[in-house]
């Protein structure tokens, strides 16, 4: 097998005819397999206004055993605190990740909590998925003059395991991607000098919470000390902005995440604009996760199925979740679960070569990095 190998399944989830909670889309799940085995996804529900709140469904399977439909099953989050809500009464909660935490023996979620300040990272906890228990929003401690509180950040996921922070200790790591004035692709594709790149802000990042220093309080877990810059453009397919993608998860070569990449479809003219979001592939090292091993040349999926091209935000797939079918005794079969055109749910299936292909590196050459 040459490279990494994706396949569309289908569009799993639309959204549901008469539903008002869903009239403007369903998008981006978290996906996680609960107590009883079975895979729940996290859908991001869309009401009028783009009031969003995180529902759950249960995945049904076929007898080969792919994704066929799901089974909704309520709301999970919906806009409650003040960091999730507007004045106006608009908000949301949008976007989840969920991982199982070994260490802490429950389900992590990251979500962006959109108030009046702007999106940004929000954590809940929960033993069973059904009930979660909000910690708030994450807060970060300045890196080399670079604050990242009060700044728009979205993307983000959490390690399943503790991860050695750079001074050795053990951590919950999150990957997440700061959305720092100038760098959001709508103001990058405007400026003549958005081939030049910021390694510090155009970048994801892992930052590091160590475990065990606030007992059994989990509220620290919001509180990220240490970072790592992880990753920043390179390829043209994401020219304009790299973010996060599926949570990490483990594979024969390391951890995996399927991430996502923009970049400028000119128009004939050139004077008009329109982005593309493609997936692609990064590998991590399993003893030091902010050492990439490989990342995708080119894209593992692009946009081009009508319900992918057309649609609330066009030319749009958008990993969020994933599935490693162990169940099924195939460990290197992973169903990624993305967002159609920011209005539908597609699943496809990765599978995972038994070498390593050449790769692309992981940060641009110099002559293209800004000061």
């Amino acid at each position: 097998m040459a490279g990494f190998q994706l396949k569309r399944l289908g569009v799993l989830m639309e959204p549901e005819p008469g539903n008002p909670l869903e009239i403007e889309g369903i998008l981006n799940p978290a996906g996680v397999r609960g107590p009883d085995g079975q895979l729940y996804l996290f859908p991001r529900m869309v009401a009028k206004g783009n009031y969003s709140r995180i529902g759950i469904a249960r995945v049904k399977f076929n007898e080969a055993g792919d994704p066929e439909g799901v089974e909704r099953l309520g709301i999970a989050l919906e806009p409650e605190a003040e960091y999730e809500l507007r004045p106006d009464g608009s908000g949301g909660c949008e976007d989840p990740r969920i991982t199982f935490g070994e260490d802490l023996n429950r389900y992590v979620m990251t979500y962006t909590a959109l108030s009046a300040r702007g999106p940004r990272i929000a954590l809940a906890l929960s033993e069973d998925l059904f009930h979660w228990q909000r910690l708030g929003l994450a807060t970060f401690r300045p890196y080399e003059g670079i604050a990242f509180d009060g700044v728009d950040n979205k993307d983000a996921s959490v390690f399943p395991v503790a991860i050695p922070d750079p001074e050795g200790k053990r951590a919950m790591a999150i990957l997440h991607r700061p959305l720092f004035p100038g760098t959001r692709p709508e103001e990058k594709v405007c400026d003549p000098l958005c081939h030049l790149v910021d390694l510090n802000r155009e970048s994801i990042w892992i930052s590091y919470c160590p475990l065990g220093d606030a007992g059994d309080e989990p509220y620290h877990l919001c509180h990220f000390t240490l970072h790592s810059r992880l990753a920043s453009p390179v390829a043209p397919w994401e020219a304009l902005k790299i973010g996060g993608g599926t949570p990490p998860i483990f594979t024969r070569h390391g951890w995996m995440i399927v991430y996502h990449g923009v970049h400028d479809l000119a128009e004939p003219d050139a004077t008009a604009h329109k982005l593309c979001y493609s997936a692609g592939v990064l590998i991590l090292s399993q003893e030091h996760p902010h050492v990439i091993l490989y990342r995708s040349p080119k894209p593992v999926l692009t946009p081009d199925l009508p319900q992918e091209r057309i649609g609330t935000v066009a030319n749009v797939v958008f990993p969020t979740a994933i599935d490693r079918r162990d169940d099924l005794g195939l460990p290197d079969r992973f169903d990624v679960y993305y967002g159609m055109a920011d209005n539908r749910i597609g699943v496809a299936r990765l599978d995972v070569p038994k070498t390593l292909p050449r790769g692309a590196p992981a940060d641009p050459p110099l002559a293209n990095v800004s000061a």
